[in-house]
C-alpha cells in the first residue's frame, strides 16, 4: 500500500473519529430541556417554601408561578475568555443605594443575535473558588418584559480561555420579588443592546 494511501485513510479514521465525538459528546436536547426545567422547577419551589425566600407570606399565599421564556439553545453561547490583567477593585452600585464591592475579573465576548457582544466578569472578595463568577447584566428586554434592575447568571469557568454563558439560566435578583432587598445593578458594561429572550421574565405580584 502507498504511503499516501496509508495517510489519507489514517486522515479519513481521524475525521471520523472527531465526527463521532462531536456527535456523542454533544448534549442531547431532551436532556438539554429537563435539566432547564428542572432548574426552573427548584427556583419555583425556594421562592415558595423557602424560609429565605425574598416573598413575605402573604406573596407565598397567592403566589402561582415564575414565569420564563421558551427554553432556546441558541441562548446558550460559548465565549472567549478575555483576562482583566489589573484585577481591580470595583464598588458595584445597589438598588438601595449602597454599594457592594467586586474584583473585576475578565471579559466574557461572544456572537448572539447577529452582534459581537461583551460582558464584564465580576467575581465576589469572599470567592473561594476562582472559576466562579458573578455576572449581572441588562438588555432590550430589561423594564420591559423582565425585570428593569436586570438579571444575573451564575457563571463557571469551563476552559483555559472560554466559558459557557446559558442565558437559559438568567434569573432575577431578590429585588424583583421584595422592594426591601438591596441588588447589585449590572455594571455599565453589561447594558446590552441586543434583546435576551431567555430565563426569567419580569415578576407579576
Amino acid at each position: 500500500m502507498k504511503s499516501n494511501t496509508i495517510l489519507i485513510i489514517f486522515v479519513s479514521v481521524v475525521v471520523l473519529a472527531a465526527v463521532g465525538y462531536m456527535l456523542t459528546s454533544a448534549e442531547d436536547p431532551e436532556v438539554y430541556l429537563e435539566k432547564i426545567e428542572a432548574e426552573r422547577e427548584r427556583q419555583y419551589k425556594f421562592i415558595r417554601y423557602n424560609i429565605d425566600s425574598p416573598l413575605s407570606d402573604e406573596q407565598k399565599q397567592n403566589f402561582k408561578e415564575l414565569e420564563f421564556y421558551p427554553v432556546d439553545p441558541l441562548y446558550k453561547v460559548k465565549a472567549r475568555l478575555i483576562s482583566n490583567e489589573e484585577k481591580r477593585m470595583r464598588e458595584v452600585p445597589m438598588t438601595d443605594g449602597s454599594v457592594e464591592k467586586y474584583i473585576e475579573h475578565s471579559y466574557a465576548e461572544f456572537e448572539l443575535n447577529g452582534k459581537t457582544n461583551r460582558l464584564l466578569l465580576l467575581q465576589s472578595v469572599d470567592e473561594k473558588d476562582m472559576r466562579n463568577f458573578f455576572l449581572a447584566f441588562a438588555d432590550e428586554t430589561s423594564g420591559r418584559e423582565t425585570y428593569g434592575g436586570g438579571r444575573y447568571i451564575n457563571v463557571r469557568q469551563d476552559g483555559k480561555t472560554s466559558i459557557t454563558i446559558d442565558f437559559n439560566l438568567a434569573y432575577n435578583p431578590y429585588c424583583a420579588y421584595n422592594p426591601d432587598y438591596a441588588c447589585p445593578l449590572p455594571p455599565k458594561e453589561n447594558l446590552l443592546n441586543i434583546s435576551v429572550k431567555a430565563g426569567e421574565k419580569n415578576y407579576k405580584d
